[in-house]
């Protein structure tokens, strides 16, 4: 037995879909597949109908389902318990969130809050949009921060937790001053030498927002570069490789001095925000006093 199986199986019963879960889980289809199959065998039953579409449970599915889902919540608390006792038997507030969230944002904010709740002590969990989804829903973390977009929403069964919006951002097209003003980097322009583009994955959350954003406007700029990490990108473009879309808090420092400058008006921008999601009812004392304060 495999963990990863149980949390395959939990995604594909979520999604009803191969291709949805195994992008979800970041593994490809073939080995996506390949894993359930090995969870049918352990079991000893096919779990999954793929007859029909999309994908149903079979009846031995939907009895091994809750299973899977408390296998992998007994688990993950029962870690957890043991690493808290490790360190004295002191609680951590546990979070997790975006790379970019968890540096340009939650970082000061736990300070404040830490100047407010002297006893409060976190652990975060800085990772890609499905494991930190992955981690609320298994229970491993009290507070997921992460992007909402009108377009794009965190792939997550909404209704099982409560959703606090914390701020609002921009995702902005960007570049250094120097070559930027050096060369006319424009959106608007459509002749001339095509911008170097650093790009997000495609199937990342931010990837989809800018392709929404863009919703088939020419755009006369050449990808030379595909990441899914802000601040990688973020080096490349104060290196002056090329332009990317930004969230404004993780660029804000960088705009206002200068470094870096927009190169595109308002009809380029999507605007964000910056949301917590979380289960209530699951909240100690100084929990409840967190999400309150947050």
């Amino acid at each position: 037995m495999d963990l990863n199986w149980l949390r395959d199986f939990e995604c594909l019963a979520r999604t009803l879909n191969f291709t949805r879960a195994a992008t979800e889980r970041n593994i490809t289809q073939s080995a996506f597949s390949r894993r359930i199959k090995a969870l049918e065998s352990w079991v000893g039953a096919p779990l999954v109908n793929r007859a029909q579409y999309p994908v149903q449970l079979t009846e031995a599915g939907t009895q091994f389902l809750p299973v899977a889902l408390g296998a992998i919540s007994q688990l993950t608390e029962t870690r957890q318990v043991i690493r808290d006792a490790d360190r004295g038997g002191r609680r951590f507030l546990r979070f997790s969130a975006l790379h970019t969230i968890s540096a340009n944002f939650l970082a000061h904010r736990i300070d404040q809050l830490q100047e407010k709740i002297p006893d409060l002590h976190t652990r975060v969990v800085s990772d890609s949009l499905s494991t930190c989804c992955e981690l609320l829903v298994e229970g491993a973390v009290d507070i997921m921060l992460c992007y909402y977009h009108q377009s794009v929403s965190p792939r997550i069964d909404e209704t099982a937790f409560a959703r606090k919006d914390l701020l609002t951002d921009h995702l902005i097209p960007v570049a250094a001053a120097a070559p930027a003003h050096a060369q006319g980097w424009d959106l608007s322009r459509s002749t001339g030498p095509a911008i170097p583009y650093l790009a997000y994955e495609p199937s990342s959350f931010l990837g989809m927002v800018v392709d929404s954003t863009l919703d088939n406007k020419p755009l006369h700029a050449e990808t030379i570069y595909i990441d899914s990490l802000v601040e990688t990108i973020k080096r490349r473009v104060l290196q002056g490789s090329g332009f990317a879309w930004m969230p404004h808090t993780a660029v804000a420092r960088e705009l206002a001095s200068g470094a870096l400058v927009p190169i595109g008006d308002d009809t380029w921008r999507a605007r964000l925000s910056i949301a917590a999601l979380a289960d209530p009812a699951t909240f100690d004392p100084v929990a409840r006093e967190v999400w309150d304060k947050l």
